[in-house]
């Protein structure tokens, strides 16, 4: 593993504005996110005139990568129609890891190149070399996700969520793909399954940690009270209990068209609905205003007697 570091005062978020003015909106995002460390497996052809002709020239042939459509969200218990995968030949893996790598390795000498002065036209091939760099990468992780999910399926972890899981080994694929060498002569399923299976123990081992420090799961819904909204509602229905017997006696000597009014614009009667002020009003035979002078009127009454009463007990 290669390491070319910046040396010196790192970069900050922000950019030259010559920069920002030269980059469309799209390849500044690309450049802000260009780590000031590029690491990167080198290769013995890096070093040749026409390794970039080679790997990224016009007469290359683009490598079909499959798409990946398989949501690990979903019910097991669903059934799956059962599709034959197919799958990366090994020059065609071998080819995207070393564009992977060696646009890598072009990255990492022109960050160095532009901390020490910076330029436009570096800046344009920094964020070439980045879309090439991860643009490899998307379709390295895109033809080895069956991976995941197969080590997953095999892997029995305690109290972790499938999920979790496949997520888990989802970043140790990105890692793998990251620090495998394709010049030993390996597989990169083989390396990719003992990665995946080192995360899925690790994950194991802090879960079991987690679980000995907090043998119950922290559930909200158990911790919060619902005694305020209880009580709220008994209270509720007590007042509308008692201001209903209020209206049955008529204790607040209201008088009939005061007594229709409440009853019609608060559902006090056989119907349920609310009524608005201006059907109170048609039924009534007063206008709007009016309706609302004799409710608050009304209410008023209702409102004494009920504070009376309340004070005597």
């Amino acid at each position: 593993m290669m390491t070319t570091a910046l040396k010196g005062k790192k970069r900050t978020a922000g950019r030259p504005l010559a920069i920002s003015q030269a980059l469309t909106g799209e390849e500044c995002r690309l450049y802000d996110r260009i780590p000031p460390e590029m690491d990167y497996v080198g290769h013995p052809s890096f070093r040749r005139a026409d390794t970039e002709e080679r790997l990224f020239g016009e007469d290359t042939n683009d490598i079909a990568v499959p798409p990946w459509t398989h949501f690990p969200e979903i019910p097991e218990d669903i059934p799956r129609v059962r599709r034959k995968r197919v799958a990366l030949k090994p020059r065609d893996e071998e080819t995207l890891f070393l564009r992977y790598n060696y646009a890598r390795y072009r990255l990492s000498a022109l960050v160095k190149a532009q901390q020490k002065r910076c330029s436009v036209v570096r800046a344009k091939e920094m964020v070439m070399w980045y879309r090439r760099a991860m643009k490899a990468k998307a379709d390295l992780a895109r033809a080895n996700m069956a991976l995941v999910l197969a080590m997953a399926r095999r892997t029995k972890v305690p109290n972790v969520e499938f999920g979790e899981l496949v997520s888990e080994g989802n970043m140790a694929l990105l890692r793998s793909i990251n620090k495998f060498d394709v010049s030993r002569g390996f597989k990169f399923s083989t390396y990719a399954c003992r990665a995946i299976l080192k995360s899925f123990n690790r994950l194991a081992t802090k879960t079991g940690r987690y679980r000995k420090h907090f043998p119950v799961e922290f559930d909200p819904d158990l911790e919060r009270s619902d005694y305020d909204v209880r009580k709220h509602e008994m209270q509720r229905d007590a007042s509308i209990d008692a201001l209903r017997e209020v209206l049955a006696e008529n204790r607040a000597e209201l008088t009939d068209v005061e007594r229709a009014v409440v009853v019609e614009r608060f559902a006090m009667g056989s119907d349920d609905k609310r009524k608005t002020l201006a059907e109170v009003g048609r039924i009534v035979g007063l206008t709007t205003e009016r309706v609302r002078q004799i409710q608050n009127l009304a209410l008023s009454k209702l409102r004494a007697v009920l504070v009376e009463e309340k004070q005597a007990v």
